[in-house]
């Protein structure tokens, strides 16, 4: 049974919320010829990152423009406090603690969203989008024990909605460094084989963690990132072969962008939906060298700068081809910022004044407001009128909220997550945002909710994690009321504990019901 609350809480638990779960027919919306969707994933990127967001350390006027002319959110959030699970969610309509290993993926991860699966890209195609994803993919490849680096990498993205894909297949910070082009290794010489393992292989291979090695090093590392060394920087796991295939850190947001363009170029006559998946504030954080120097707060600053950019040649590439009016763009960040993630590149030592998270206590890893409050604008010149908004809305979020714009019913279970925003996605008024949200970090069973004001925080044992970027009280619950007090200073556990119970309970009811979304039976 649930506790007694208030009816919105009622509402929320019950599943009857109607209002935010049923399709909403906007026909000024539903033009002749449907609209574009470019959705752009910032990597890492906190609150306090962004000029428009309040930063005074740096300037980001490409991403200022998108939020001056379209709606910023100061209640946008990722699903999760990790890329990973943050990136499943988003796909799928599912919030990632309920996919078995939808943590981060390791090196050799195979795919983790299955054929078959309902996705954002498989609702688009449906309504006959052409779909691409260019970018950071870290949801794996393939099938069986190990992605087959030398042959065929599917299942992919291929088999789950999009038609094209252009990936970082794992993070710069692991293994291997290399490109993947729909459902191979690009430039990958045959008489040269890939392999990729868990353990080096062999005495002679070049790693991080030998002191003679590292003396030659072009970036350090801190903790971890110490196995094979590849352009000068140390990596998470072991790779040898693929010469002729393997990418420059330098070189990697120039790509996602030729490949973009490219991209929209060939599709500008047909509705599309490119999911523009960024890597620059990832560590190890290496910007092109037109862009290293460019701030005053080292090379996460300058990845800053060159996100900037690459959101910049997106919108321009749009303006060129007279496709912005007919072009939803959504902007947010997979997960809340960090500093030292395991290597030694002056995001520390040059941060002076700037607060990466705002006023929000904690960042990745972390289940406070830091770890999953990102920046998230929409914009559609025409569609959109430009404010600000204060309604919760999340990345998981768009799989229904898309459905609903190019009238899609859900079948099912499908994105059991997920909630229809669209209304408030696009500001229209009196439009209602979530009012509640279940945040994680890497993986359950470490969870959070929000239900209105009320948050609580729910660990899997008492113990801190002993990471650097991760930070939680003594106990095992906290909560928090976030409109007194929206940095999570002052713990209510001792003095609300009907309300602890009342909040533990709700959360319960969500993991049990295996859905969240209104209208699901």
């Amino acid at each position: 049974m649930l506790p007694n609350s208030r009816p919105f809480c009622l509402a929320v638990l019950l599943s009857v919320s109607a209002a935010l779960g049923a399709a909403i027919p906007i026909a000024s919306l539903h033009a002749a010829e449907k609209p574009n969707i470019v959705v752009i994933m910032a990597d890492d990127l906190g609150y306090g990152d962004l000029s428009c967001y309040g930063a005074t350390e740096l300037s980001t006027p490409n991403i200022d423009a998108l939020a001056e002319g379209g709606l910023r959110f100061t209640q946008g959030y990722c699903s999760a406090s990790t890329c990973t699970p943050t990136r499943f969610s988003f796909l799928t309509g599912m919030y990632a603690f309920r996919q078995p290993g939808a943590g981060i993926a390791p090196p050799n991860a195979t795919s983790l969203v299955q054929p078959g699966t309902e996705t954002i890209a498989s609702i688009l195609h449906k309504s006959g989008y052409a779909t691409g994803v260019v970018g950071k993919w870290h949801l794996g490849l393939g099938e069986g024990d190990a992605p087959d680096w030398n042959g065929l990498l599917k299942p992919g993205p291929l088999e789950i909605g999009f038609d094209y894909c252009y990936l970082l297949p794992t993070t710069n910070d692991r293994v291997p460094s290399v490109y993947v082009e729909n459902h191979r290794v690009v430039n990958l010489d045959p008489a040269d084989p890939l392999w990729v393992g868990n353990k080096s292989p062999g005495p002679d291979h070049p790693e991080g963690i030998d002191p003679e090695v590292r003396k030659t090093l072009k970036m350090d590392w801190s903790h971890g990132h110490n196995n094979t060394v590849h352009n000068g920087i140390g990596r998470i796991g072991f790779y040898t072969g693929g010469q002729k295939a393997r990418w420059r850190d330098e070189d990697l947001a120039d790509r996602w962008v030729e490949k973009s363009v490219e991209f929209i170029e060939k599709h500008k006559s047909e509705p599309f939906f490119l999911f523009f998946a960024s890597h620059d504030l990832h560590v190890p954080r290496m910007p092109h060298e037109r862009f290293q120097g460019k701030t005053k707060l080292g090379f996460r600053g300058d990845a800053i700068a060159q996100l900037d950019w690459c959101v910049g040649e997106l919108t321009k590439t749009l303006d060129r081809l007279g496709l912005t009016e007919n072009t939803m763009v959504v902007f947010c960040s997979d997960n809340g910022p960090v500093l030292d993630d395991g290597y030694q590149d002056g995001a520390i030592t040059r941060l002076g004044k700037h607060t990466p998270s705002g006023i929000y206590r904690g960042g990745k890893y972390s289940i406070y407001e830091g770890g999953t409050r990102t920046p998230f604008i929409t914009y559609w010149p025409g569609k959109i009128r430009p404010g600000t908004s204060d309604e919760i809305v999340c990345t998981v979020d768009l799989a229904a909220s898309v459905a609903s714009l190019v009238d899609q019913k859900l079948s099912g279970t499908a994105c059991p997550d997920s909630f229809n925003v669209l209304p408030a996605l696009l500001g229209q008024a009196g439009a209602k945002g979530r009012d509640h949200l279940l945040q994680q970090p890497n993986k359950g069973p470490t969870l959070a909710l929000r239900i209105g004001d009320w948050k609580v925080l729910s660990y899997a044992d008492a113990k801190p994690m002993k990471h650097l970027t991760y930070e939680k009280g003594p106990g095992k619950y906290e909560l928090y009321n976030l409109a007194d007090d929206p940095e999570e200073k002052k713990n209510l556990v001792d003095a609300e504990p009907a309300k602890l119970k009342e909040m533990l309970a709700a959360l319960e009811k969500i993991k049990s019901d295996g859905h969240s979304r209104p209208g699901i039976n």
